[in-house]
């Protein structure tokens, strides 16, 4: 089975998601981390993460994996490096370059083979498993997900700049020419604004729960 998560930054996807996994005990992909990786790998060799081919050059020379639901470069886990505000800044631009999307999508359904796996991001449904068993749409309104995102990082910045970035994100990945933002027509839309995480993995849970029994008629 394949569950998919789409929706904009600080919904709570990744939480909920990995909730799920280990419920349901599904293989967890993050598509994001994928990018976030490859935008740190640039940054660490020095080199423009605006410079998009060299991104896709510097992608192709290293391998990732996951393990445990954390992304692994060359074997070593990476996962706790790639939050920092410097690759927050960057990441949604290098994201919207299609061929570095094209190699990600084409990873992300490798390791999806055979599995049972939930993967999240921003055009999951859409176009990396247009036939996911499942589909999913997590929203959330900006002030929301920009206080969820101060409070995971006060250190970092303050409330309105988080937002103000939040906004951007939002721009950018709705308006990006392939992979955009969108509400996959048959997903189960969530507005997780003011609900808890188990109140949303409730919701996605009956549903995996009722695709289960209906395979198993």
């Amino acid at each position: 089975m394949v569950v998919a998560i789409d929706g904009p930054a600080g919904v709570g996807k990744s939480s909920i998601a990995k909730l799920i996994a280990q419920t349901c005990n599904f293989y967890y992909l993050n598509s994001g981390s994928f990018y976030r990786a490859y935008t740190y790998l640039q940054l660490q060799a020095h080199l423009d993460p605006m410079d998009f081919p060299s991104v896709l050059r510097t992608a192709q020379s290293h391998e990732l994996t996951v393990f445990d639901g954390r992304i692994c470069i060359d074997g070593l886990e990476v996962e706790d490096k790639l939050h920092t505000a410097q690759v927050d800044s960057v990441v949604a631009q290098v994201s919207t370059y299609v061929p570095l999307r094209k190699y990600v999508n084409v990873q992300l359904r490798r390791i999806a083979e055979n599995m049972d796996v939930i993967v999240e991001g921003r055009d999951i449904t859409t176009v990396v498993f247009p036939d996911a068993d499942l589909k999913c749409y997590f929203d959330a309104e900006p002030e929301v997900r920009a206080q969820r995102r101060f409070k995971q990082h006060p250190e970092n910045q303050d409330y309105e700049t988080v937002l103000r970035q939040i906004k951007e994100r939002d721009a950018i990945d709705r308006n990006k020419a392939v992979g955009a933002l969108q509400v996959a027509r048959d997903a189960l839309y969530v507005d997780t604004s003011y609900l808890t995480m188990e109140q949303v993995c409730e919701k996605v849970l009956s549903a995996i729960f009722a695709l289960k029994g209906e395979v198993n008629r």
